[in-house]
């Protein structure tokens, strides 16, 4: 159902899907980005002991964290606006 108390078509329906797609690709793309970025270092290099066991913590919290928030914002910035209550009118008190 949509806003309008109509049923939504098939092209709202493909357009929603690819929405709900590239924010799930784009969320792990981003989550593997940032776990490589702070605890690849740690597993290619040889660190001193204070800096080497906090990368390897926090990327497996940091991605996931990443994770969350980018799949929740993508849908959220692409949501369909409200329309006006009345056709032609650009607020209720008009």
């Amino acid at each position: 159902m949509t806003s309008r108390g109509g049923r939504r078509g098939q092209a709202e329906l493909r357009r929603d899907h690819r929405r709900d797609r590239y924010a799930l690709c784009s969320a792990v793309f981003a989550a593997a980005v940032v776990f490589g970025a702070v605890a690849g270092p740690a597993l290619l290099f040889d660190l001193p002991d204070t800096a080497e066991g906090l990368p390897p913590r926090a990327g497996p919290v940091l991605a996931p964290v990443l994770f969350a928030a980018r799949d929740v914002s993508v849908p959220a910035r692409f949501r369909p606006a409200d329309q006006p209550s009345q056709p032609g009118r650009t607020s209720p008190d008009s």
